[in-house]
């Protein structure tokens, strides 16, 4: 079993797409201390990248690591987004895309299951009329 990361391989197929496609490609990230980008473009802990051939220089798309040369307000600005902090990536014009649910990998299932994972079934709330 790999311990690969489908997200950059969905994030590569979606930008490909809308670059096929005549699309704009928008990167939408969480920002964290591992994340490089302008901080004054930064809003609620997120930020909306273009990466458009137009927009950005030099963009590498690794299986870790996303890195792109921009500019902001004139100013250029190498970039530098881990991939687990992707929370999705779209076409400007449609909006379509992909959007990443919470984190990538899943708990492996308990030893010796058949892979099943079964949920606790809910209990029938006991409430009671106080007067």
């Amino acid at each position: 079993m790999s311990d690969l990361s489908t997200r950059p391989y969905l994030v590569r197929a979606i930008y490909e797409w809308c670059v096929d496609s005549g699309l704009t490609p928008y990167l939408a990230v969480r920002v964290d201390d591992h994340t490089q980008v302008p901080r004054s473009h930064v809003k609620d802990g997120e930020i909306v990248l273009n990466l458009s051939a137009d927009a950005v220089r030099n963009l590498q798309m690794g299986n870790e690591m996303i890195t792109c040369a921009g500019r902001f307000s004139g100013v250029s600005f190498d970039m530098m987004i881990p991939v687990s902090a992707v929370i999705g990536i779209f076409a400007r014009e449609t909006g379509q895309g992909l959007v990443f649910q919470g984190e990538d990998t899943q708990p492996p299932p308990p030893s010796g299951s058949d892979g099943v994972i079964s949920k606790p079934i809910p209990h029938k709330p006991n409430l009671k009329i106080v007067k």
